[in-house]
Parts: C-alpha cells; structure tokens; sequence
C-alpha cells in the first residue's frame, strides 16, 4: 500500500538558507524504495537510500531548474542526479532502467517525509548486518518483479506513461 495520501502534494526542499520550495510533488508515488545497495550506502553516506517514485510529470520545478549531475552507479549506465543550484542537495535521480519519465525523489527532501515510509525494502542481500527491518516489512534480496509488486493503480499510471513518452 503506497503510504501517502491521494491528494497530498509535497514540496522539497533544501537545507540550512534555502528554505524555500524546490519542486511541488503531485499526488502520492508510485511506489517508495528503502535501497540498501552498497551504491545507495556510499551515495548517501549511511544504511539506504529512500526514494519515491513519480512520474517526471508529477515532478514540479517551482524555483527554476535543478542542478543535474551524471553519476556513475552500480549497473555501469549512470544515473542523473537534480540537485539544488543553491544547497546542491541531491532532490530525485533518473536512472537509466526506468527512463527519463520517471523520477526517485529523495524522500527526506521532502516537507513529510513522515508520510512516505518504504513500500519494499530493495537489495537487501548487501543491507547493513545491524539494519534490523520491521517485522511485516516487505523486502527482497535484490530488485523484484515491478508487475507482482506495484499496485494496481501504479501499474495503471505507469502503463499511461510509457505510452505517452512512446507518442512523443
């Protein structure tokens, strides 16, 4: 079940001076990834990385444009990842799997982080030995199949997304 409520819209934002929004998220994510890929550890500097996942769409810029810097990551692709012009904390990522259409929001950029809890915990075969996930937490030794995991309605948006990027 996707944590965050239908009609929430959030805003990200940056630390310390600038507090002032950087993207107004719509709706609620796709689904919300607890990472816990030794790549996700060295990029964030502690045990797993929290993303949401919105369409590009869903994504607002409400304060000009981020800051996107290539990275390399565990697949050898790459990834892209906004960064705040002002702060440069890192606000989503595009990774090359999922395309341009999509993006991973860093969950604690966001004004609730409280509302978006993990859905799946991911990669967990590398997590952290002291890490000790909730009883009930669904997770997975490495990624999972997005058909069996997704629910219903993501599946749907995601489905509206493919095919709207296909047009274009």
């Amino acid at each position: 079940m996707i944590a965050a409520a239908e009609s929430a819209v959030y805003a990200t934002k940056g630390t310390g001076h600038n507090q002032s929004p950087l993207a107004r998220l719509v709706g609620r994510p796709l689904i919300v990834h607890a990472c816990h890929c030794r790549w996700c550890q060295r990029e964030t500097g502690t045990a797993h990385a929290l993303n949401a996942l919105y369409e590009a769409d869903r994504v607002v810029h409400t304060a000009g444009e981020p800051e996107l810097i290539w990275t390399p990551s565990a697949s050898g692709k790459g990834q892209k990842i906004a960064h705040c012009p002002k702060c440069r904390v890192a606000i989503w990522s595009n990774y090359p799997q999922a395309g341009p259409a999509f993006r991973f929001v860093r969950v604690g950029t966001m004004d609730n982080p409280d509302l978006c809890p993990p859905d799946i915990h991911i990669f967990t075969s590398s997590k952290q030995p002291w890490v000790t996930l909730p009883p009930g937490a669904k997770a997975v030794p490495e990624f999972y199949d997005v058909d069996k995991v997704w629910p219903v309605e993501s599946l749907e948006r995601r489905r509206l997304m493919r095919a709207k990027t296909q047009q274009t």
